[in-house]
């Protein structure tokens, strides 16, 4: 009798000590799901990363960041058969016409000067200013101005040159093809016309910008109404 008592004792200090080493396996190595697991020797699992803005030794540049190959073609766009020059931007003026038309079902136009205005916000108020007068804080501290945006030549230009100066960049003002979708670019357009309309005209000026019915961007206008 005493020996089964003592074998009986024997497994429940057996199963006592199981169900220690369990809960303490569970506690070390329990899985939570909404956590990441554990990791031993991760150094080659994550490597660390350059910042985009560093500089980088294994480029020839010295740059992390790299432009794109030249005659990169972004997904779903065709490419636009212009080089950055005055004449090829005049070129696009007569060529690429704004495919974002006003009175058409949803007004979309209200809809794309709304787009317009947030992205004129990000990218271009601190050298056009908040009124388009050429005023904005860079301005202010010394660079030279832009033109404004609601008086002379701006006015007279058509829509597909000002989209080719967005892409392309002219004089001080850098390409904003990396920045700004094409219908973004486009979209700043129609917001640009918007405060033109709006802005009192001088005198001998029309309002009237000089675009005209032409040839259309049709990857933009296909990308813009999908």
């Amino acid at each position: 009798m005493r020996s089964c008592n003592e074998m009986l004792l024997r497994v429940n200090y057996l199963l006592a000590a199981l169900l220690v080493v369990v809960v303490a396996l569970n506690i070390v190595f329990g899985r939570d799901f909404s956590q990441p697991h554990y990791e031993l020797f991760a150094d080659m699992k994550h490597s660390v990363a350059y910042d985009a803005f560093s500089k980088n030794s294994n480029f020839a540049s010295g740059q992390t960041m790299q432009s794109p190959v030249p005659g990169t073609i972004a997904r779903g766009e065709m490419p636009l058969h212009y080089q950055p020059t005055p004449d090829d931007a005049r070129r696009a003026g007569q060529e690429l016409t704004n495919p974002i038309v006003s009175g058409a079902k949803g007004d979309p136009l209200a809809k794309s000067e709304a787009r317009g205005a947030q992205v004129y916000a990000r990218f271009c108020v601190a050298c056009h200013g908040g009124g388009g007068a050429g005023d904005g804080p860079v301005a202010l501290r010394g660079f030279p101005p832009p033109p404004s945006l609601l008086t002379g030549k701006s006015l007279q230009m058509k829509d597909g040159q000002l989209f080719h100066i967005l892409t392309y960049g002219q004089g001080s003002m850098a390409p904003m093809a990396a920045q700004l979708r094409r219908p973004e670019r486009w979209d700043v357009i129609n917001y640009v016309r918007s405060m033109q309309s709006t802005a009192p005209p001088r005198a001998g000026e029309s309002k009237t910008s000089a675009d005209a019915p032409a040839k259309p961007d049709e990857s933009t206008k296909s990308e813009s109404e999908s």
